[in-house]
C-alpha cells in the first residue's frame, strides 16, 4: 500500500478520538449499561469499522479491501473469546457491575498500546526475516491445538504470573472503595481489588495480543491494516460486551471454532513463507481465507445454539492453554 504520513495520522487521530470519547462517557458516571445502550454503541463501531474498509477498497482496491475485512473478522471472533476470560475475571473478583465498564475500558486502552508496539515488532521482523512466517504459524499452530485440546475448561485468572507478583508486592484491601483503585487505611496505602482486576486485564490483554497479531497478518502483512483491524474491533469491544454477556454461555463451541481459525491461519502463514522460497507451491488466496473463516465461525454459532437448545445446562467455555491436572501432579 503507498500511505503517506497523512494518512496514518489521520487514521491514529480517529482511533485515538474515538478511544478518548468513549473513555470519557465510560467513566464520567459509573452505571449498568442497558440493552439499548449498548446496542447502539456495537452498531456505530460496527458501522465505522465497514465504513473505513469500504474507503480502503475505494482507494486502494479490492484485495487490500478483502485483506481488511478478513482481518477485522478475524479480530473481532477472537475478541469474542477475550468476553468469555473478561466476564471470567470480573465474576471470579466479585467486580460491581457498575464498574464493569470503566474496567474494560482500562483493558481496552492497555491492549491498543501492546498490539501497537507488537504490530510495529512484527512488521519490522516480516520484513527482515521472512523465516519469522513460520514462527508466528508455529505459535498459532501450537496455539489452535492447545486450545482445542481445552477448549471445554476455562481459565483461573489467579493463575497469572504477573497477578500472583503483584498480589506479593503489593498489600490490598478486601472490599471495594466505590471506584477508587488506592485508599489510605490506618494510616497506611493500600491498593483496591479494583487495582488487581485491571491487572489482570491487562495481563490478559497481553497473552492475547501474542496470538492475535500474528493471526492478523496471516491474512494481511500490511501493518497498516493490521493495525486499523486490530484498533476498530478493540474500540467495539466494551460494548460487545454488555450486548451479549448473557448470550455468550449460549456459544459452546466457539473456542473449538476458533481453535480451528488459528490453527488454519498458522497454516497459511508457513505457507506464504514455502511460497516465497519455493514460487511453485501456492498461497492460500484471501478469498478462500474469508470463505474457511467464515465458515468455521458459522458452523460453530449455529452448532451452539443447537446443542444450547438441546441441552440447556450446557454452556460455553474460554478455553485454555495448559492443563490444570499437570499443575496439581507437580
Amino acid at each position: 500500500m503507498n500511505l503517506t504520513t497523512t494518512t496514518w495520522l489521520i487514521t491514529i487521530g480517529l482511533i485515538v478520538g474515538l478511544l478518548l470519547f468513549d473513555l470519557l462517557t465510560s467513566t464520567r458516571k459509573a452505571h449498568d449499561v442497558s440493552f439499548k445502550e449498548a446496542s447502539f454503541w456495537s452498531i456505530f463501531y460496527i458501522a465505522v469499522a465497514v465504513g473505513f474498509g469500504a474507503w480502503v477498497w475505494s482507494d486502494f482496491g479490492a484485495q487490500f479491501g478483502k485483506e481488511y475485512f478478513a482481518a477485522y473478522i478475524v479480530e473481532k471472533s477472537l475478541s469474542v473469546d477475550n468476553l468469555f476470560v473478561f466476564l471470567i475475571i470480573l465474576s471470579n473478583f466479585a467486580v460491581p457491575s457498575i464498574y464493569h465498564q470503566r474496567v474494560l475500558m482500562v483493558g481496552i486502552v492497555l491492549a491498543l498500546f501492546m498490539r501497537a508496539i507488537f504490530i510495529a515488532l512484527g512488521a519490522a521482523a516480516l520484513e527482515a526475516f521472512s523465516f519469522t512466517f513460520v514462527i508466528f504459524g508455529g505459535i498459532l499452530l501450537w496455539t489452535g491445538i492447545k486450545l482445542f485440546q481445552h477448549w471445554d475448561e476455562d481459565p483461573d485468572p489467579t493463575e497469572n504470573p504477573i497477578v500472583r507478583y503483584v498480589q506479593k508486592k503489593i498489600p490490598f484491601t478486601n472490599e471495594y472503595h466505590g471506584g477508587k483503585i488506592f485508599i489510605r487505611e490506618n494510616g497506611k496505602r493500600l491498593a483496591t481489588p479494583l487495582l488487581l482486576v485491571m491487572i489482570a486485564i491487562g495481563a490478559t490483554d497481553l497473552l492475547f495480543a501474542l496470538d492475535s497479531i500474528p493471526a492478523t497478518f496471516g491474512v494481511t502483512q500490511e501493518p497498516f491494516l493490521v493495525f486499523a483491524a486490530n484498533a476498530f474491533a478493540l474500540l467495539g469491544l466494551r460494548a460487545l460486551y454488555f450486548l451479549i454477556k448473557n448470550l455468550v454461555n449460549k456459544l459452546i463451541y466457539l473456542s473449538m471454532g476458533l481453535a480451528f481459525i488459528l490453527i488454519f491461519i498458522g497454516i497459511k502463514l508457513i505457507g506464504v513463507w514455502a511460497h516465497k522460497e519455493w514460487e511453485s507451491i501456492p498461497k492460500i488466496s484471501t478469498n478462500l481465507s474469508l470463505a474457511v473463516i467464515g465458515v468455521i465461525l458459522l458452523v460453530s454459532t449455529v452448532a451452539s445454539l443447537i446443542k444450547s437448545k438441546r441441552d440447556p445446562s450446557a454452556k460455553g467455555h474460554a478455553g485454555r492453554m495448559s492443563d490444570p491436572k499437570k499443575k496439581t501432579e507437580k
